[in-house]
């Protein structure tokens, strides 16, 4: 349905984004990972037609948006990082706007005003001033408006930043009936590990331009498959300790966490013994340890080295 062959971007000598390839097929949920800088929203953009790439191209149902964006644009609803409205309007005034721009007007348009309300959960609030709004309330009408002209695919671009955890869980479920009861497409980038791992069939991870893994969760998990973790929780932090850690034979990660370390090693490589040795050489007190199968974040980690929130 939607594809990007060898998709490249430079802003004078920075590469954005180099050689990307990634596919959505029909009805797919598709997750962009990756930290800040990773060229995820250029890539984004790029697919959105809103820039050109330097090199590569992006294909909608066989036709190159490139050549020809109209092709898309049309089939397509974005919900931008920032809040896209116009907040001195009234969340219907808003819509109307924006939906005459999709061509839409009259009965057609009033129709489909109520219905995208009536998704995102704000009919009642239609006519207060978008200003007024709570930040999540804001994403939701962002996202009515992307979805006014039922486009057959939906980009969103970290749709749920800064806002509370019950405006998010709504969003999340919202994403989830699009998809999965109406059959929408959808792209869906996040700084959070666990709306990609709730939402989404196939994931692409980002870093330095470059996507250096894909595939289902169980297929990128598969990529530590024969390690474990070791999850060490400390009464606080121990630099020192941590260091040591680090050197520990067979230890192929360490990621320093809020509560204490995770370390990555070999199945069977028994290195609780020394771990706990160590422990005691600091005066480190130990809260609690768990060995446990990696976790898609124990695999973005291992792949990038950094935080998703880097």
């Amino acid at each position: 349905m939607l594809e990007t062959t060898n998709l490249k971007k430079t802003f004078k000598k920075d590469i954005a984004v180099n050689d990307v390839n990634l596919y959505l097929d029909k009805g797919e949920s598709v997750g962009l990972l990756g930290p800040n800088g990773a060229g995820k929203s250029t890539t984004i953009s790029m697919i959105s037609s809103l820039i050109k790439p330097t090199a590569g191209d992006v294909t909608w149902q066989g036709k190159s948006i490139v050549k020809d964006p109209s092709v898309i644009r049309l089939q397509l609803g974005v919900v931008p990082q920032e809040i896209a409205l116009y907040k001195e309007l009234t969340a219907n005034e808003n819509l109307k706007f924006f939906g005459r721009i999709y061509g839409l007007k009259g009965n057609l348009l009033n129709e489909r005003i109520a219905h995208v309300l009536d998704i995102v959960g704000l009919t009642e609030r239609k006519d207060e001033l978008v200003k007024n709004y709570s930040g999540g309330m804001q994403r939701r009408i962002n996202i009515a408006v992307a979805l006014l002209h039922e486009p057959e695919i939906i980009i969103m671009d970290e749709p749920t930043v800064g806002i509370d955890p019950q405006s998010r869980n709504y969003i999340l479920e919202m994403v989830q009936k699009l998809n999965r009861e109406n059959g929408m497409t959808v792209l869906y980038t996040s700084h959070y590990m666990e709306e990609v791992e709730r939402l989404c069939d196939r994931i692409y991870i980002m870093d330095h331009g470059k996507v250096i893994a894909s595939g289902t969760k169980q297929e990128l998990t598969g990529i530590l498959s024969n390690e474990e973790t070791i999850v060490l929780e400390l009464d606080r932090q121990y630099p020192q300790l941590l260091l040591q850690l680090a050197n520990i034979e067979n230890v192929l990660r360490i990621i320093e966490t809020e509560k204490g370390v995770k370390l990555i090693a070999p199945k069977k490589s028994r290195l609780l013994g020394k771990v706990f040795q160590m422990a005691e050489q600091h005066h480190a007190q130990i809260v609690s340890v768990n060995v446990q199968v990696p976790t898609l974040e124990d695999v973005f980690l291992h792949l990038t080295g950094r935080k998703l929130r880097d």
